[in-house]
């Protein structure tokens, strides 16, 4: 017979694997959990889910988003001399 919580305890583990709290990108990102929370306000950050008070980011959403900033910026370059 099959123990129905153990294979709901293994199937979890690795669930939120792809997921980092704010705290945790704040720091890779080298800017405070405040501006997090503030770009998260405005709608200008990378894209977060909230679980309850938790905020987490998919780390691939976060890499797409920092790509887009990357050619937002390349893009707007020859218009700034104008």
């Amino acid at each position: 017979m099959i123990d129905q919580a153990m294979i709901t305890s293994e199937s979890a583990q690795g669930l939120l694997d792809d997921w980092m709290p704010r705290r945790e990108l704040a720091g890779i990102n080298g800017v405070s959990s405040d501006t997090l929370k503030r770009w998260e306000t405005r709608r200008i950050g990378p894209p977060c889910i909230r679980i309850g008070r938790k905020v987490l980011y998919r780390r691939g959403a976060v890499r797409d988003w920092l790509l887009e900033q990357e050619t937002r910026k390349t893009a707007g370059r020859g218009r700034a001399g104008r």
